[in-house]
């Protein structure tokens, strides 16, 4: 069989992803806007008790600094009303420019939210408020799930909000302040069990360094990157566009991985270990499984990135 995108994504098919992760968003995605917004702020209560979480750095929310004093300046009616609109996907400037924010730059956004609504500057959930059932059953499954996958679901809770900053006349995309690599002579240089492949040596080391052109430098001009629970990125700008708002300040933390025998010349590996990312700090880490297809000339023609369904999976390198 000939050696594709859609064959590469069935490498190491037995790896059992944390389904609970889009199972979970899609019920949030049901609620309405009030139970919506009374959950973020039920699991960002609950998650402080176990999870800190990293106050956002200056230079990521000077970007959407003007637009939270906007929201904090006004009547508490108002402030509800914006989070109302933010949950709905309404048309209006607030929600355009919100949706045009970076994951971090939305993260840092209610995180602040978040902060000021425990000191009272802005409209808290009513004292009392009871979640509807389906909510209820939503943050049970929050509470149910692990630390990694609790923090991926309130990342993908917020990243849709806002209205499509690809609707006409909206906001230019807002990118986080480029992280400048790490210096040759500062990297540090991971080791993996079971493993001696230089180029994924290379992409994870990489990555840890920031450095995303030398990481997208790996793949073949037709490479793809596979993100948890999305559709393979293909090509190399692409793939670098992703790697510059999604993944910078991550820490990957590879543990031990296997290499298969070619199949047409291509190399299956498969690589397990934990991800930390700069909003959950070093007590957090997503167990994470990376499933290389190498081309011939030791290039990436496909990785995927996998969110495990649990600890244990970290130790599953048999390929089904």
């Amino acid at each position: 069989m000939a050696i594709s995108i859609e064959s590469a994504r069935s490498i190491f098919s037995g790896t059992l992803a944390a389904n609970v992760v889009p199972a979970t968003i899609e019920s949030f995605n049901q609620l309405g806007a009030e139970d919506q917004l009374a959950l973020i702020w039920f699991i960002y209560t609950e998650m402080g008790k176990t999870i800190t979480v990293a106050a956002p750095g200056a230079a990521n929310m000077i970007l959407a600094q003007g637009i939270l004093e906007q929201i904090k300046q006004m009547p508490p009616m108002a402030q509800t009303q914006v989070m109302c609109d933010l949950a709905n996907r309404a048309d209006t400037p607030i929600c355009r420019s919100y949706a045009s924010f970076s994951m971090n730059i939305k993260l840092g956004f209610w995180y602040q939210l978040g902060e000021w609504m425990a000191q009272g500057l802005v409209a808290p959930i009513p004292e009392g408020y009871k979640l509807s059932t389906k909510a209820a059953g939503v943050l049970q499954a929050v509470r149910e799930a692990d630390s990694g996958q609790q923090i991926t679901i309130l990342r993908n809770m917020v990243l849709d909000m806002g209205f499509d900053p690809n609707a006409p006349g909206s906001y230019k995309k807002v990118e986080d302040p480029v992280v400048v690599p790490t210096e040759m002579a500062s990297r540090s240089q991971v080791k993996i069990e079971g493993i001696d492949n230089p180029t994924v040596f290379d992409y994870i080391n990489n990555m840890n360094a920031n450095d995303f052109e030398a990481a997208v430098a790996l793949f073949g001009a037709e490479g793809a990157l596979q993100p948890p629970f999305q559709k393979p990125i293909v090509g190399q700008q692409a793939i670098l566009a992703y790697m510059r708002e999604e993944c910078q300040g991550l820490k990957m933390m590879p543990e031990r991985g296997v290499a298969e025998a070619p199949d047409q010349g291509y190399t299956p590996v498969k690589v397990t270990g934990k991800v930390q990312t700069p909003w959950f700090g070093a007590s957090v880490g997503m167990n994470i499984a990376w499933r290389f297809l190498l081309d011939p000339q030791g290039k990436i023609y496909f990785v995927a990135v996998d969110l495990l369904a649990s600890p244990k999976e970290l130790l599953n390198l048999v390929r089904r």
